[in-house]
């Protein structure tokens, strides 16, 4: 799919309400913008296989929610071998959706967004979950008290309340208590927006802004109203020296800001650009 067709695709997206988004359709589409030579038709062909798959396991006859998952579990992980990615975590490929189709390795929120859709495909709920640090999914039955959280990198392992108490330490500090925000279903949006964001944070940790910027471009794209993405865009426009860039993206961010505090903040800082046009 030619570089155009992808990025007006991926405008059109962000036009749509967030529950219309198809969440791993989308997620190769910003792979595939970002790196030309990835077999789109051949992923998109695999995602098909994943949801004929579970069908197949028994996936539309399964009402509980431990049944859904472990048939999820069965087919991604076990039967096409997705797991997390301990050995080169840090890898952009583990943030690909492409690449980890190939590999069938990735970051937490990357093999959860095939969990989700294999997940969806059979009319399931399955939620991406709003967890610090290491992104887990939830499974819901037919009943909808029925429901357990699953960790697609630790090949659809079910986790506990316990388990989520220590993961969670391990991930925002001893001093940190499980509390409702820690599950609380995000949407479709924010799912991709922290996949992109993981590929964003390792290129400005490898110095590499101008990757980073283009990363947050293509982010902007399925999220154009998010003042905290333009915000983002303005301060690595700033930081790359193209001030006029920065002063025009902390505009919109300004525009969109969320409140009142926010906007005076981002006003403030393009003041400070300003000074350095002169």
């Amino acid at each position: 799919m030619h570089a155009d067709t992808l990025a007006r695709r991926l405008a059109a997206i962000g036009d749509l309400a967030d529950d219309a988004i198809e969440l791993a359709p989308t997620a190769l589409m910003l792979a595939a913008l970002a790196e030309p030579s990835h077999d789109l038709p051949r992923a998109f062909a695999h995602l098909e296989r994943l949801a004929r798959d579970v069908a197949a396991a028994d996936g539309a006859h399964a009402a509980d929610a431990e049944t859904r998952a472990r048939v999820l579990a069965d087919v991604l992980a076990d039967t096409h071998g997705y797991r997390g990615d301990r050995d080169t975590y840090d890898d952009l490929a583990n943030a690909d959706l492409a690449r980890v189709i190939e590999r069938r390795r990735g970051l937490p929120v990357a093999l959860a967004i095939l969990w989700i859709h294999a997940g969806r495909a059979q009319g399931w709920t399955v939620d991406g979950l709003d967890f610090p640090g290491h992104f887990v999914i939830r499974v819901c039955g037919a009943s909808p008290d029925d429901q357990v959280i699953v960790d697609p990198f630790e090949g659809g392992r079910i986790v506990s309340e316990d388990d989520l108490r220590r993961l969670l330490k391990r991930m925002a500090g001893e001093d940190v208590a499980l509390a409702p925000q820690h599950t609380a279903p995000v949407g479709n949006r924010a799912v991709l927006l922290r996949l992109q964001n993981n590929i964003k944070q390792r290129l400005q940790r490898a110095g590499d802004l101008d990757r980073a910027r283009a990363v947050v471009a293509r982010m902007l794209m399925v999220a154009p109203r998010e003042s905290g993405l333009w915000r983002e865009a303005g301060a690595l426009d700033a930081e790359r020296g193209n001030l006029r860039a920065a002063t025009a993206a902390l505009a919109e961010a300004a525009r969109l800001a969320p409140d009142a505090p926010t906007r005076h903040r981002i006003e403030a800082e393009m003041r400070r650009i300003a000074t350095r046009l002169n």
